[in-house]
């Protein structure tokens, strides 16, 4: 197994872990069907990608493994809120999510509106844990930076926008990138400037995580694009084909096939560049991006 492939399972194991022992019971909740629905949207499945990512980007910087961990377990139930969000009828309207069906179709609408509303209370519940994270200046940014990203000017901004662009007669190429570094990019941001944030790296070195998170996060979905458009249910765990068929500003739709292809390459050099400082610490980073380029799920 190869080093990222290990580190990414590694990753996963401890993040489902915590997020098992973070998240309500049903048999000790005040709202079992609450709790059963935010269990049925976190746990048992996902690749873990983003949790990945924060720990990797606080070892280029010696930062805290275990702060990283807690930081990436509240960043998936931030992440896994959007997902079930993202599948309700008024939304992308998927029956499928991770290979099982969608929260609103195992429990129903109501329910997963809600788990996804106590998913995203989590995730700042969890960074606000003076137990795990000491520091309360480094709490403070914390919290301050995931908002930001996950709100208005970030990823719900970006949703909003790829909702509007769905019945657009014609796809911008600068709005189909201010979309997806909205969307999917943010989060990927985030991920990088928080492992970054615990390693104490300075204003340089944030900089270049920067450029790295964009160049990850606009890679990552582009070949979601080419994914939706290629790949079956199998492999992907959800609905292909559902992107075109609703009219969403796709980077397929912009560049076609090839050129996303050519596209994402582009973006792996860009990424392998901004790593080129860190060494041998960055291995399991440089081998996530050829992941990201050519995943079949």
């Amino acid at each position: 197994m190869d080093v990222f492939r290990q580190r990414l399972q590694e990753t996963a194991e401890a993040i489902e872990a915590l997020l098992d022992r973070a998240l309500p019971r049903p048999d000790t909740a005040a709202a079992p069907r609450l709790a059963a629905a935010m269990r049925h949207a976190a746990l048992g499945g996902g690749k873990r990608l983003r949790p990945f990512l924060v720990r990797e980007a606080a070892r280029l910087f010696d930062g805290d493994d275990a702060q990283a961990l807690h930081v990436g377990a509240a960043l998936e139930c931030l992440h896994c809120y959007s997902l079930v969000h993202d599948d309700l009828p008024a939304m992308d309207d998927d029956d499928l999510r991770r290979g099982r069906p969608t929260v609103h179709r195992a429990f129903d609408e109501a329910t997963a509106i809600l788990a996804g509303d106590a998913l995203q209370t989590m995730a700042f519940q969890l960074l606000t844990d003076e137990r795990a994270l000491p520091d309360a200046a480094l709490r403070a940014r914390l919290v301050s930076e995931l908002a930001r990203a996950s709100g208005e000017a970030g990823m719900v901004g970006g949703q909003m926008l790829d909702l509007e662009a769905e019945t657009a007669e014609t796809h911008d190429p600068e709005q189909v990138v201010t979309i997806q570094r909205l969307k999917t990019g943010a989060l990927f941001r985030f991920a990088m400037r928080a492992g970054a944030l615990l390693g104490r790296a300075g204003a340089e070195d944030m900089a270049r995580m920067d450029a790295l998170a964009d160049a990850i996060g606009l890679a990552f979905q582009i070949t979601d694009d080419i994914l939706d458009v290629e790949a079956t249910a199998e492999e992907l765990g959800k609905t292909p084909g559902k992107d075109a068929a609703a009219g969403k500003a796709t980077f397929v739709d912009l560049l076609g096939l090839e050129g996303a292809r050519r596209r994402a390459r582009e973006l792996l050099e860009e990424a392998l560049a901004a790593l080129s400082p860190h060494g041998e610490k960055a291995d399991a980073l440089r081998a996530a991006m050829h992941f990201i380029v050519t995943r079949r799920y």
